[in-house]
């Protein structure tokens, strides 16, 4: 099926007709609409939906960047809310309610996981998490009950995928429906709802806002389960977007199809880089051909993004804090997506007093920004000299 180009999408799509010709849209910085009659009003109140009202449910500038979300996902509509987090949480809470269970992927986003074991658990939802490399596995792990199959590919730690045409085909058949978050591909690089997948979500604070600057999240699918998260789901719960949060975030989809090639260059240079290593002891990033999946995220992706994780090849903790305060590019910091480079070393997590898991221990995730490659490469490599027992017979830039 022919597709709208990537650039009609982000710089023409619903812009057309602007109040008095605007090249950039206008922000409607409202919180309610009026009407011209009492039948009008009677209309709105009626359904909310597909009327102007109060801008926690629907708002121009919102609902433009919402067109332009769903377009770029293949989906026929989409929904902007205030954080990944409610994304996720919305489009789970629409598909499952007391008594039934879901399949979820074990390395999951931890506050989905906090979701699911504390949060749902309240209401007697029950989940089986399940590592997700193998479709045997979400078929074993399917009951009765099940109403739900949460995945996430890659997973943003360990990057491990989903083949997603067989997961849906398998909840398809089963009468399952499926949600995936599809913040790291992006929809530049991987299309889940062409593969079959009911609802996609995104952190738009990612890639899709793109600049560090703002938070948001995305639910995109059909007009169908699109209608039921909001009349049930998002009007009820109030996460709603604030308009100039929409407007930042068209802001950065303008040049979206000129950074993602450009962190995917990056990154994957900076993976091959660090495979041969010394000092490293392994590389996860889903579009190196050393990855053990390599051949599923070329079938199923169109290119990577920016963000994949290493293993520091050493058993001391102070290794690790070592290499992470050495670098000077790459800033400490949680989250990714942004124009910048940034380290988030697992064991952060964890007290120094507390044992961490020597897979944990040694983890270390990197984003590679849009930085000229050269000082990225420079900047590891003066890290890693900083480690304990460096050889000096390392690969040089």
């Amino acid at each position: 099926m022919d597709r709208t180009p990537i650039t009609e999408t982000l710089l023409h799509q619903g812009e057309l007709n602007l109040p008095f010709q605007a090249v950039s849209p206008p922000i409607f910085q409202t919180s309610i609409f009026c009407f011209p009659s009492y039948e009008e009003f009677r209309d709105a109140l009626a359904d909310e939906s597909t009327h102007f009202l109060y801008t926690r449910g629907n708002n121009p500038t919102v609902n433009l960047c919402e067109e332009k979300l769903a377009s770029l996902e293949h989906a026929e509509k989409a929904k902007l809310v205030s954080s990944g987090v409610a994304a996720s949480s919305l489009a789970i809470l629409s598909t499952l309610k007391s008594g039934d269970h879901a399949v979820v992927v074990k390395d999951c986003y931890s506050w989905v996981q906090y979701f699911f074991n504390t949060y749902l658990a309240k209401f007697n939802i029950e989940h089986t998490y399940v590592e997700g490399t193998d479709v045997d596995e979400f078929a074993r792990a399917i009951k009765p009950n099940t109403r739900l199959i949460y995945l996430e590919s890659p997973t943003t730690l360990t990057f491990k995928l989903q083949d997603l045409a067989k997961v849906a085909a398998l909840a398809k058949e089963k009468g399952i429906k499926t949600v995936i978050d599809n913040t790291w591909a992006t929809p530049f690089f991987q299309n889940p709802i062409d593969l079959g997948i009911d609802l996609v979500i995104h952190s738009a604070s990612k890639y899709i806002g793109g600049n560090s600057d703002v938070v948001a999240g995305v639910i995109a699918g059909n007009a169908e389960d699109m209608k039921v998260i909001f009349d049930h789901q998002f009007l009820p719960l109030g996460p709603a977007p604030d308009p100039f949060q929409a407007w930042l975030i068209m802001r950065n989809l303008r040049t979206l199809h000129l950074k993602m090639p450009q962190h995917y260059q990056n990154a994957l240079a900076l993976a091959t880089m660090l495979e041969q290593h010394p000092k490293v002891e392994k590389v996860l990033y889903p579009l190196l051909p050393s990855f053990n999946q390599y051949e599923l995220a070329n079938r199923q992706m169109r290119g990577g993004s920016g963000l994949f994780s290493f293993q520091l090849k050493t058993d001391k903790l102070d290794d690790v804090k070592r290499f992470v305060n050495a670098l000077h590019y790459f800033k400490r910091a949680v989250s990714w997506g942004g124009y910048e480079s940034l380290v988030f070393p697992a064991a952060v997590k964890f007290a120094d007093t507390d044992p961490i898991p020597h897979d944990r221990m040694t983890l270390i995730r990197l984003h590679a920004g849009i930085e000229e490659l050269p000082m990225l490469k420079e900047d590891l490599l003066g890290a890693l000299q900083a480690v304990q027992g460096y050889d000096d017979a390392a690969p040089k830039i």
